[in-house]
């Protein structure tokens, strides 16, 4: 009974923690109606509701709440113990899981980590595209990647890139349509090519730079995309302009396919950072991953 109230709960902080159970059993491979029948009989077993139900949510009740809190933490000390026995093997092997926006993955994070994965065959590595701010911890990432300035003070980071020039780009055909904007007022009046952010499902600011002054740019244009790539291919198609990266569209402006403009206001943002939880103790898979991708100047 012990071991499957365990087995069980584990599947219960899966669904507190992803609020559906639609997510909850993509994650854990196994069908909705079988995580609900857990979840039934954990809080039989337990004689105390864990979760409340609605048509449209799914959230922790007080019980729930404090299994939660209090348990799930406990949970993860044992996982990690247990990792470090396993770590004591001749060959590094777990799982590593790291969450990244999608350009970061293909560009970075998969070229350096590809090579590694013949040579450990007890290694393996789940890599999550998203744009939202994700809670390493509570979500059980290994790995998270963000702006050096976006890292919390309690995670330690490791720079996987140099800082990282902004530029605003749009085709030459476009231009040959409307003139070089120069100012924000002539930026205003321009098409452009928005983010929507998953996070607070509002558009991105556009963060400028002029002269020593730190600005926000709040756009307007006709498309608006939730990642980098579909708003990369609408700049090339005339669309209007857009605001990337240059490791995404440096190669774009070099051979003409796309016009930089208002270099001025483009700013440098801090290096892209890849980080983790500061525990007691981090797996030789873990440190693994972490050589493989951080920057060698």
């Amino acid at each position: 009974m012990a071991r499957d109230n365990i087995n069980d709960i584990l599947v219960f902080f899966a669904v507190a923690r992803e609020r559906s159970f639609t997510r909850a059993a993509a994650k854990l491979g196994m069908t909705q109606s079988a995580l609900s029948h857990i979840i039934r009989s954990l809080e039989a077993r337990l004689g105390v509701r864990l979760l409340t139900r609605t048509t449209r949510s799914v959230s922790p009740t007080e019980a729930g709440e404090r299994l939660l809190q209090n348990v799930a933490p406990r949970l993860e000390e044992i996982e990690a113990e247990i990792a470090a026995v396993s770590d004591l093997g001749d060959k590094p092997a777990g799982t590593v899981r790291i969450t990244a926006i999608d350009h970061v993955v293909d560009t970075i994070l998969w070229p350096r980590i590809a090579p590694l994965l013949p040579q450990y065959p007890d290694l393996h590595v789940e890599i999550s595209s998203e744009y939202r701010l994700v809670d390493i911890a509570a979500e059980r990432y290994d790995i998270g990647v963000r702006h050096g300035d976006q890292v919390d003070k309690d995670m330690i980071a490791v720079r996987l890139t140099e800082d990282t020039l902004m530029m605003m780009v749009a085709a030459p055909a476009y231009f040959e349509r409307r003139p070089l904007p120069a100012s924000l007022q002539d930026l205003m009046k321009h098409n452009c090519i928005n983010l929507r952010l998953p996070s607070s499902g509002g558009l991105y600011a556009w963060e400028l730079k002029h002269e020593g002054q730190d600005l926000e740019a709040r756009v307007r244009g006709q498309a608006v995309f939730s990642s980098l790539y579909p708003i990369r291919d609408a700049a090339l198609a005339g669309v209007g302009i857009a605001f990337l990266p240059e490791s995404l569209v440096g190669d774009d402006v070099r051979a003409g396919r796309l016009v930089g403009a208002m270099e001025d206001w483009c700013p440098r943002f801090p290096g892209l950072h890849a980080f983790y939880p500061s525990r007691r103790h981090s797996s030789r898979a873990l440190m693994l991953v972490i050589d493989a991708i951080r920057h060698k100047a």
